[in-house]
């Protein structure tokens, strides 16, 4: 019998989406938002004159935008639970229908906010200790004023994007959802979810086959996924030339807080330095009997020794996972184990989910829910260590004002990396054999070739995809041929010449995702900060845990760089937190090369 449940408890949260109450909750909901949406047309510039008005409207926001986050997690849920499930798909478009109002109370704020004069912004903030509590919530608010379109315009953006770029959005999710690979499975044809399909077989026939019927399936609705990713792009910069910005990124790095020069400086040195990669990517082609690597070579399982076994229950590594952070901190285990007993976790294998795993945040509850799909593999178990890291980040801010607790996810990101860094080194450490200690490198090692080449793939596609679309649509085949490219500049051209992936773009939702510019970047940024903790916390010894917590507190209230120097005295605009994290990269490859090669005799 399982120890841990394998779906989560969402029945304790809210009431279930189809009951009376829970239309009475979104009712309730809505005409709270339109009244603060109506409220906030009447702001005045911050000043003494107006600041009883501002303390009194800014906890009533507070409350609302928790209770919306709530509604939004939990609608979220259920859907990505049970893709095709047309209520839930109705509810989310009734949530995007009340974004506007959303977008116009913030809107209104931000403007009012900015036209405030110094002097008079400075005098309110001075003495008012509600205000002042959360000043870098309201100085946000004044320096995001500045991707803001004159108000009706702004508003009417708003209101169009509902049937337009996360329309968009929406469609790309439902199709993806709905879509279904044929693969072959004892002499059957089965169809599965793009989920449930995986490409760490140790069959090297498998292992192709998946990747073609799964190349095949996408390619059924790339043109559809074509018109998704071109439309959203394109929406994107119809406001930004309106805005006047001249680079794409100035908005993706203002949703980050992360200076231009942090990024140029991050993927410099990740390009002057990945190329030890390669030594990796040449000894485990040689390990696995073939002369170079192919995409779906990526996950491939090195040869096992005589009795290991590759399957990893999901009670084993929960019980895994809570026992090596708990060596790491013990605060952090108290809370991984709660959150896996109290079935905060939806895992179960099954067809109707979505792709992909998230975590999302009931902030009024105090909880947050995980999704994912569990397939007894170890990258399964580092994937559910990732989703807890981000959960642990919304745990250790939960005590802080509400406004307070909104971090970007570039610092998000690395919540979760480190959680995935503490349990493969912890179980590096205990490997009892030299197969398990390769295998567990050979893990590393591709977590290392996702964040700093996959991804990279995907920055320098995107990149190129709104450069071009400044120009016009670009077709199905424009797309596969811009990440093809991609593919090859970031990792270096290692792979074998026909073992590519030019169906990326549409396989990968997170190009998808309407809210958010150039998702992507922020999970090599935490990655390399994540291995960059890694490498100083020696150097600080037992106090690392508090300043690590310290870390994830000042994400929600400082920008990256100073939220990183005030918890650990490192500058990132300069290479040495970069080169931190990428000497621990090549000392695995060193480690995995040197103790692969066979016994002398």
């Amino acid at each position: 019998m399982a120890k841990y449940a394998v779906t989560w408890d969402l029945d304790s949260l809210l009431p279930h989406p189809d009951t009376a109450q829970f239309k009475e909750l979104f009712e309730r909901f809505r005409t709270d938002l339109e009244k603060a949406a109506a409220d906030s047309e009447k702001l005045e510039p911050l000043s003494k004159k107006s600041l009883k008005v501002w303390e009194e409207y800014v906890p009533r926001l507070s409350s609302l935008m928790a209770s919306s986050e709530d509604l939004h997690a939990f609608i979220g849920c259920h859907a990505a639970a049970d893709a095709e499930n047309k209520l839930f798909q109705q509810i989310e478009g009734q949530l995007a229908a009340v974004s506007p109002l959303r977008s116009q109370v913030f809107t209104n704020l931000e403007f009012a906010l900015q036209t405030s004069t110094d002097a008079d912004y400075a005098e309110s903030m001075g003495s008012s200790q509600p205000l002042k509590s959360i000043g870098f919530f309201l100085d946000e608010c004044r320096r995001s004023a500045r991707f803001r379109l004159p108000k009706d315009q702004e508003i009417l953006s708003s209101e169009l994007a509902v049937d337009g770029i996360m329309a968009w959005s929406r469609l790309y999710d439902r199709i993806s959802g709905a879509l279904k690979i044929e693969v072959m499975e004892k002499g059957e044809i089965v169809r599965k979810s793009p989920g449930q399909v995986t490409f760490d077989s140790p069959e090297r026939t498998i292992r192709e086959n998946h990747f073609c019927a799964a190349s095949k399936a996408w390619a059924s609705i790339a043109d559809t996924c074509a018109d998704s990713i071109n439309h959203i792009a394109g929406t994107r910069q119809v406001k930004y030339r309106r805005l006047g910005l001249k680079d794409h990124l100035d908005l993706p790095l203002r949703y980050n807080r992360l200076k231009r020069e942090t990024l140029d400086m991050m993927w410099k040195c990740v390009s002057d330095r990945k190329k030890s990669l390669k030594a990796y990517f040449q000894r485990k082609a040689e390990l696995i009997g073939v002369e170079k690597l192919a995409w779906f070579d990526q996950a491939a399982p090195l040869p096992k020794g005589p009795g290991e076994n590759s399957q990893i229950t999901y009670d084993a590594a929960c019980d895994t996972i809570v026992s090596t952070f708990s060596a790491f901190s013990p605060h952090m285990g108290d809370f991984a184990q709660r959150a896996i007993s109290d079935r905060w976790i939806e895992v179960e294998n099954r067809g109707g989910k979505r792709q992909g795993g998230f975590c999302t945040g009931f902030p009024t509850k105090q909880q947050s829910r995980i999704f994912m799909t569990y397939t007894n593999s170890a990258d399964s178990m580092s994937t559910l260590a990732h989703e807890l890291g981000h959960a642990y980040h919304s745990y250790v801010l939960k005590d802080q004002p509400y406004l307070l607790q909104d971090y970007p996810m570039n610092l998000a990101e690395t919540a979760s990396t480190f959680a995935e860094a503490v349990l493969a080194e912890h179980r590096l450490k205990t490997a009892k054999t030299t197969t398990e200690k390769l295998s567990l490198l050979d893990h590393a090692l591709s977590d290392s070739v996702a964040f700093l080449m996959n991804i990279h793939a995907r920055f320098i596609f995107e990149n190129a995809l709104y450069v071009e679309r400044k120009s016009g649509e670009l077709p199905t085949e424009r797309l596969s041929e811009l990440m093809l490219s991609a593919q090859k500049e970031a990792y270096l051209d290692v792979l074998d010449s026909e073992g590519w992936n030019p169906l990326f773009w549409a396989s990968k939702l997170h190009f998808y995702i309407g809210g958010l510019p150039f998702y992507n970047f922020p999970y090599t940024f935490g990655y390399l900060l994540s291995q960059a903790l890694f490498a100083i916390a020696p150097k600080i010894g037992p106090e690392f845990p508090d300043r690590y917590r310290k870390l994830l507190v000042l994400t929600g209230c400082r920008e990256t760089e100073d939220a990183i120097h005030e918890s650990l005295g490192i500058d990132p605009t300069q290479p040495e937190l970069w080169n931190l994290a990428l000497d621990v990269v090549d000392a695995k490859v060193k480690q995995f090369v040197e103790l692969s090669q066979p016994a002398a005799t």
